[in-house]
């Protein structure tokens, strides 16, 4: 929009709107480029991301976290189903459609991850101590859905569970691939899925939800986490999904972020109580 027609919209004047217009600008929230219009040059105001999240609710312990980035590749343990197949920034690893290449070796070095159905897991490493207990869990990670070829309209209900405790699912709305992805090489094929759609899963002591929507009552104290805790992160299309269209995974180098699997961990520090009675 123009600076008029954001005026307008928001019914204020053009000098009220400047100064935010400048600061949104100065922060990289939007970009203002000059362009010839009908009566003169005037400034057209694109937003510059594609999401932008406001979080309103006070951090508790701000400080108390760790943060850990996975491979889309670095798996644990995996059953999966074709269509299916994984891929280096420069070429398939294997075959398409044949699942025993997801035990190839190369495969921590994969951007890209697909299968129509099955599950995947993964290891968040657990660097807490005795006297920390775990507050919030939140996972970002970039999905999709897994059609032949890509399709924008195919749902997929995705299945988040920790520590096989089910927390709840996301339906994919799609399999995209109407424009090619940021980062995707250019030697992927053109016909093929491009992107997804950037999702935070939180857990907490309120639920379990994904971009700040409830997706589940299930929170941390009913997966009975401490420091010992393994914390296995498993993405599913299971049998009992209503919609089974599969599901992507997009980590570097593919994809409109480029990043793996970002994994912060919050925690509170107890008050530890010493008897000297000895």
């Amino acid at each position: 929009l123009n600076m008029n027609e954001i005026a307008e919209k928001l019914n204020l004047t053009n000098g009220a709107i400047t100064m935010h217009i400048k600061k949104l600008e100065e922060c990289g929230i939007i970009e203002v480029s000059t362009a010839t219009g009908k009566h003169g040059t005037q400034k057209i105001c694109y937003f510059h991301e594609d999401k932008l999240i406001v979080d309103l609710k006070k951090e508790e312990n701000e400080g108390n976290s760790y943060e850990v980035e996975i491979n889309v590749g670095h798996y644990s343990s995996y059953q999966i189903f074709p269509t299916c197949g994984l891929a280096t920034k420069d070429n398939i690893i294997g075959e398409v459609d044949e699942p025993r290449y997801f035990a190839d070796p190369e495969r921590i070095n994969a951007g890209i991850i697909w299968f129509t159905k099955g599950f995947i897991e993964y290891r968040i490493p657990n660097y807490l101590k005795a006297n920390q207990k775990l507050s919030e869990i939140q996972i970002s990670i970039e999905l999709g859905s897994e059609a032949p070829g890509f399709c924008d309209n195919w749902p997929s209900d995705i299945y988040f569970y920790l520590n096989e405790v089910e927390l709840g699912y996301w339906t994919s709305p799609g399999d995209f691939g109407d424009s090619k992805g940021l980062f995707t090489p250019a030697w992927w094929f053109p016909n093929w899925n491009q992107y997804g759609l950037l999702k935070l899963l939180s857990i907490n002591k309120y639920g379990t939800f994904i971009d700040g929507l409830k997706i589940s009552d299930i929170t941390l104290d009913d997966i009975n986490l401490n420091y010992k805790s393994d914390l296995v992160l498993k993405l599913a299309v299971p049998e009992k999904a209503k919609n089974i269209g599969g599901l992507t995974i997009y980590g570097k180098n593919f994809g409109n972020y480029n990043q793996g699997i970002k994994a912060r961990v919050l925690y509170e520090v107890m008050n530890v109580t010493v008897n000297d009675n000895t």
